[in-house]
Formats: structure tokens, C-alpha cells, sequence
């Protein structure tokens, strides 16, 4: 086995050429991290036998990517694991396993590859964690945020607590997912915290006339803007509520929503019809979802950025706002305190008070903020330091497990030179 990290990382969530927004965050990292070390992607896509009949009726159920897609320049695989649509979910970590196991066998005996990463405890933790296994291979877990709603589900929480005690190491984005872990048996030195960075190049404030020019809205207006999936737990429908009150105190509201339809789902159809019952049509824009790099342009036309989620990780897109010299106006749930953790970058509020997320946002449309300290901010999480830690993770890691016994006095120092 070499002794550099040869890594795998398997996720079931990774953007494609039918998904191209899907699971953004995991390749931001991982691929900073094969700048370093050599890795490739095993990212599955769910299948059942008469799935096809289902796109009858939903045209875009289960878009199929092609088997095999090279992203800059790293090679990006989809085999297919049986999923039964809508039930049985608790057994789509076991199928996952059994469904790509020749197919990880077949790899690693080509590429010999040494560590499995995978992405989410439940499904990927724990199919890797059978895998690893079948294989014998470690395997890393990445916690990024739906943890906490399937460890409330002994359904779920048998497995994710398996996967957790057995991962050579469990990375969590921020340190709510950290304790969740501790909870769930995971060695508190195997855990660590490695939160999502932010990539500068791409996120930074232009010129806010001409963003707003280009988006055609009023150069006098207020504007809010959330971006993500539109989908309940993001929350949009939330702020669209409070809109009604706020727009008698800035007649000129704008309020921004960037985003389209994401695996979670889609009520693209349903915000619109709140919209439209609400008499809010001039007010609110749905701009679609929006590659990245074109991100800063909705960001640095707005005045705040709001997000009223039910559940989040560590939400890189408050970075990228802030990137942008946005304050946030966020839901006090996940990791969202962690990131958002000083006045001067915005405020936390209970999750479900509507009252509190109404006023927060009068106040920071009203509030002068010091936007240069939020940019500040910002700056001072870039991805430089994330993935060094991830480097140095993965390779004693590898180091560990390539380990023979040791003999002599002088071949332990070897080793351990070795290690270093």
C-alpha cells in the first residue's frame, strides 16, 4: 500500500452534468484538497427498476448523469445503487454497500487506493463504513448538517452511531455536528472540526449600481437576497411572509431569491403562488439558480442577506455574503452561530419566530454596518488553512494504517520519520 493518500471520495451528493449545483460544497473542498494529494470520486446515483415510468408523470425525477465525467481534470464516476423511491430509506445505506461493492473492489485493485472518504453519516458514513470493512480500507466521515435530524430517528441513529465508532476519523463542518457525534459514541480524538472555507477570487463585492443594473432594479431600493435549493428547509417562504409589513416601512423593497430546484426537492411553483396571493409580484425576484462565479453579482446588489433555515451544517453561502460585505440574518440552528458569531456581522434568531426574524430584518435594513469588517471577516477563512488540515489528516491516516510491527529501536525511529 503507498505511502501517500490515494483517496476515494464517495458521496452520493456531487454536482454533474444534470445536477450541477448539487453538492457544490463537497467538491470545493475536496478538489483543493487533490492540488495535494491524488484522489478521485465514486458518487452514486440512486436507481429502481421502474423508476422510468415515475418520470412519466415527474419528468425530472432522478436526472441520470453520465457514467463517467472528468472535472477538472479528476475523474468523477456514477455506478448506480438500488434505492426504493419515497420508502425504505433505512435500508439505502445497506444497498448503497452492496451495490457498489464489485465495482470498489474492481477500483481498488486498479487504482490502489487507501482511504475511502465519504460525505454525510447516512447513506455514504455508513455504506463506506461496510465497504471499508469488505475492503480493508479506512474510511473518514464528513458530518454536514442532516445528521441532526436523523439522529433524532432510531431508524437511522443505529447506523450513523456504527459508522461514527468504526471512521478512522470523523471531520464535522462545524462543532454542533461535533458533539452530535460525541453523543453518538464517535472517540473524541478521532473527531475534528473542519469548517468550510471561502474562495476570494470568486466572492467579492463589485459595484452596487451596476449589479443592480444589470439584475434591473432601482438604484434607490432596499434589497434582501437568500440563496440556496428552494426548498422548506431553506426557508424562503419565511421571509416572504414578512415582506407585507416590512414594505410598509421601505416602500421600495426588493427581496432577491437565487436558487431552483435541489435533490431535497422543489416548491418553486408553490413560493410564486405565495408571491403572486400576497400581491408581492413587483417586489420579489426569482432570479434561478446561478453558477457560482456569477454569485457576487445578486450579493453585492443587496443590502442583507437573509436565510431562515430549519437546519443547516456550516453554510458556506454566509461567507460568500460576507465576502460581498453583506450582514446575515439567520436562524439560531445547525452551525449558523458559529459562522455569524459576533454582532458586527449580523444577527441569530429563533428559529420559528416570526415576530423576531420580521424585526431583524428592519433593523439590519436601517442599521449602518461597517461592511469592510464583514469583507474582513471573510478574508480571514479562506480555504488555505481547511485544507491543510485535511492534508495532514489524510496522511496519518494513511501513515497509521501502513504501519508494521516494529522490532527494533531503530526501525521504530524509521517509522516514525516516516510518519512525520
Amino acid at each position: 500500500m503507498p505511502d501517500r493518500p490515494l483517496i476515494v471520495v464517495f458521496t452520493t451528493l456531487f454536482p454533474n452534468t444534470t445536477q450541477p449545483s448539487s453538492g457544490i460544497f463537497i467538491r470545493e473542498r475536496m478538489f483543493r484538497v487533490a492540488k495535494e494529494l491524488p484522489l478521485m470520486v465514486v458518487a452514486p446515483v440512486p436507481w429502481f427498476p421502474f423508476q422510468g415510468l415515475i418520470r412519466i408523470f415527474r419528468p425530472h425525477f432522478r436526472p441520470t448523469p453520465p457514467y463517467r465525467e472528468i472535472q477538472d481534470g479528476i475523474e468523477v464516476l456514477h455506478p448506480r445503487f438500488f434505492s426504493i423511491p419515497g420508502i425504505a430509506k433505512s435500508l439505502d445505506g445497506l444497498f448503497l454497500a452492496l451495490s457498489t461493492f464489485v465495482f470498489m473492489q474492481r477500483l481498488q485493485r486498479k487504482h490502489n487506493f487507501n482511504i475511502i472518504d465519504s460525505h454525510f453519516a447516512y447513506p455514504d458514513g455508513y455504506a463506506a463504513s461496510l465497504l471499508g470493512k469488505w475492503l480493508r480500507l479506512p474510511f473518514t466521515v464528513t458530518l454536514r448538517g442532516t445528521e441532526a435530524r436523523l439522529a433524532r430517528q432510531s431508524a437511522f441513529r443505529k447506523y450513523m452511531t456504527s459508522a461514527l465508532q468504526s471512521a478512522a476519523k470523523v471531520f464535522s463542518v462545524s462543532d454542533s455536528l461535533r458533539q452530535i457525534a460525541l453523543t453518538l459514541g464517535a472517540p473524541e480524538s478521532k473527531t475534528q472540526v473542519v469548517g468550510n472555507g471561502i474562495d476570494t477570487t470568486k466572492f467579492y463585492a463589485i459595484d452596487k449600481l451596476a449589479a443592480r443594473t444589470k439584475l434591473g432594479l432601482p438604484a434607490n431600493a432596499r434589497v434582501l437576497v437568500s440563496v440556496g435549493g428552494l426548498v422548506e428547509r431553506k426557508g424562503f417562504h419565511r421571509v416572504i411572509d414578512c415582506l407585507p409589513k416590512l414594505i410598509q416601512e421601505f416602500p421600495t423593497l426588493r427581496y432577491l431569491i437565487v436558487g431552483g430546484p435541489s435533490p431535497e426537492g422543489d416548491m418553486g411553483a408553490q413560493l410564486r403562488a405565495q408571491v403572486a396571493q400576497l400581491g408581492l409580484n413587483e417586489h420579489v425576484v426569482f432570479t434561478g439558480p446561478m453558477k457560482s462565479e456569477a454569485l457576487k453579482k445578486p450579493l453585492s446588489a443587496a443590502d442583507v442577506f437573509v436565510l431562515s433555515t430549519r437546519n443547516e451544517g456550516w453554510a458556506n453561502v454566509f461567507l460568500e455574503a460576507m465576502a460581498c460585505g453583506l450582514p446575515v440574518i439567520t436562524t439560531d440552528v445547525g452551525g449558523n452561530a458559529e459562522v455569524v458569531c459576533h454582532p458586527e456581522l449580523g444577527t441569530i434568531i429563533p428559529f420559528g419566530d416570526q415576530t423576531a426574524l420580521e424585526k431583524s430584518l428592519a433593523i439590519a435594513l436601517k442599521q449602518k454596518w461597517d461592511r469592510s469588517k464583514i469583507i474582513a471577516y471573510a478574508q480571514d477563512n479562506t480555504w488555505d488553512s481547511r485544507v491543510a488540515t485535511l492534508i495532514k489528516a489524510f496522511k496519518d491516516i494513511t501513515c497509521h494504517n501502513n504501519r508494521q510491527p516494529v522490532t527494533s529501536h531503530t526501525s521504530q525511529q524509521k517509522e516514525s520519520e516516516t510518519c512525520r
